[in-house]
């Protein structure tokens, strides 16, 4: 059972509830995550793992940490020397954990290549998070300079996908 942090009231979950937060434990196994957050329709839903080292749990085993893939559809190269995307000004992080596509089914032409302009509010690729396809809207008008991620990727909140100058 659940603990309720003090000063917090629990409201009745509705079968629906239930199973969306079965859905996000399932995610955490799948994606070894320790957190996952999410609101809609004023409902907030926070499941997270208690990974204990003093009890004797070992901590989880992740994939080595490699740095961010620099592709686009078309191939071309992106320019070297770039560091941490996160920072760059142009940066379109990931609004959620998810698998992310450029394109709206497989075969199709993608949502934006290296060198398209965009505008405000043009999709730049779908993010799929719990059988559901999520748009991802531009931020801002400019151009596609790179995609920091590979077609059918699984993505963490906040990851770098696309810079826009």
């Amino acid at each position: 059972m659940a603990r309720q942090p003090e000063g917090k009231t629990t409201a009745k979950v509705s079968s629906e509830d239930s199973a969306l937060i079965r859905e996000l434990a399932l995610l955490l196994d799948e994606t070894s995550l320790t957190e996952i957050e999410i609101e809609r329709a004023g409902l907030r839903v926070r499941v997270a793992r208690n990974i204990s080292i003093a009890a004797g749990i070992p901590p989880l085993m992740s994939a080595p940490m490699m740095g961010p893939v620099t592709t686009n559809p078309t191939g071309t190269p992106a320019p070297d020397g770039v560091g941490d995307f996160s920072k760059h000004p142009g940066v379109v992080p990931s609004p959620m954990v998810g698998t992310a596509y450029w394109s709206p089914e497989p075969g199709a032409k993608p949502f934006i290549e290296v060198g398209s302009r965009v505008t405000a509010g043009q999709t730049l690729l779908i993010i799929e998070a719990m059988k559901t396809m999520n748009q991802i809207p531009s931020p801002r008008a400019g151009t596609v300079t790179q995609i920091l991620i590979e077609d059918g990727q699984p993505v963490e909140f906040g990851e770098p996908l696309v810079i826009i100058e």
